[in-house]
């Protein structure tokens, strides 16, 4: 059952209308547009998906959108994280009855709580639905980095099925994955260590750049897969350098991504403040790294 959490699983981004309210139809044609590269799921309302900028009922638009788009193609995880319990088990819920594969959390914000507390609030989670869950671990943005003594207590709980961890150190998906089951999933969290993530015991790797660039993701997954370790670390070279590209720019490296995604006729809108839209002659700095991608497409089309 596990295996339809392995492989390469964009993060799905926010889809806004030119007013900046969230799009059915460019929902849609974003999710059938990954659909056709070939990936394996998407995780829906996440970092990427600008959750902490969008009320409950956008969020669940956006659940209900991909799901009725993609539900029975692809792998699809919910991540329903949110500035309350109550609100998280509402999306938690709504995510099941939609028919969703699992759920993940970040655990909570602003506040910087105990671990006990960080502890309860994914049980709950946990606990309000049939479905598999998986810790969102990202340290840099929520000030907590999961601990293996709480990893170890969660799996107490059979619905803990993984861990997608962000944090940088690589060293923390290899000890994740040795304090758990040999069933455990771990996912690589940053794209930037996708290769060394999946060298030292990530299953795949759920990502935020993935979407803009997925052929080059599981290009890398193919090399790792056949033990091309030379080519592996030269994609990761050509992903690394266009990450920095990404973020080169004034203006929110998901404002880039969704301009080269517009040149390339999947019009997703902008983002939502306060994170920064592309502006001035950046705007037309986004073609130069689509170009980037477009070579680095090329250069292993045939490797």
């Amino acid at each position: 059952m596990l295996n339809k959490f392995k492989g390469i699983i964009p993060a799905f981004y926010a889809c806004y209308d030119d007013a900046g309210e969230i799009s059915q139809e460019r929902i849609i044609k974003l999710s059938q547009y990954l659909y056709g590269k070939g990936i394996k799921g998407l995780y829906v309302g996440g970092s990427s998906g600008e959750c902490i900028y969008q009320s409950l009922a956008e969020r669940k638009a956006t659940l209900k959108y991909v799901a009725e788009s993609l539900q029975g193609k692809l792998t699809l995880i919910a991540h329903v994280g949110a500035p309350s319990t109550k609100e998280s088990v509402e999306l938690a819920k709504y995510a099941e009855e939609l028919g969703y594969d699992a759920l993940s959390a970040i655990p909570p914000i602003y506040f910087q709580l105990p671990e006990s507390a960080i502890e309860k609030y994914w049980l709950e989670i946990m606990n309000s639905t049939e479905l598999p869950f998986i810790i969102y671990n990202i340290p840099q943005t929520t000030g907590y980095n999961l601990s293996v003594s709480l990893l170890k207590r969660l799996l107490k709980n059979d619905k803990l099925i993984g861990v997608k961890n962000s944090s940088m150190p690589v060293m923390d998906i290899e000890r994740f994955k040795a304090a758990a089951h040999e069933e455990f999933i771990v996912f690589n969290g940053p794209d930037e260590q996708y290769v060394s993530g999946r060298l030292i015991g990530a299953d795949g790797g759920i990502g935020g750049t993935y979407g803009v660039m997925p052929e080059l993701f599981l290009k890398a997954e193919e090399f790792i897969a056949t033990g091309n370790f030379s080519n592996a670390r030269e994609i990761q070279h050509d992903i690394n350098d266009i990450i920095i590209a990404l973020c080169s720019l004034n203006g929110s490296m998901y404002s880039v991504i969704k301009e080269i995604l517009k040149i390339r006729g999947i019009n997703i809108g902008s983002v939502r403040g306060p994170l920064e839209a592309l502006h001035g002659e950046d705007l037309g700095k986004a073609e130069g790294i689509k170009r980037m991608i477009d070579e680095a497409i090329e250069k292993y089309q045939m490797a």
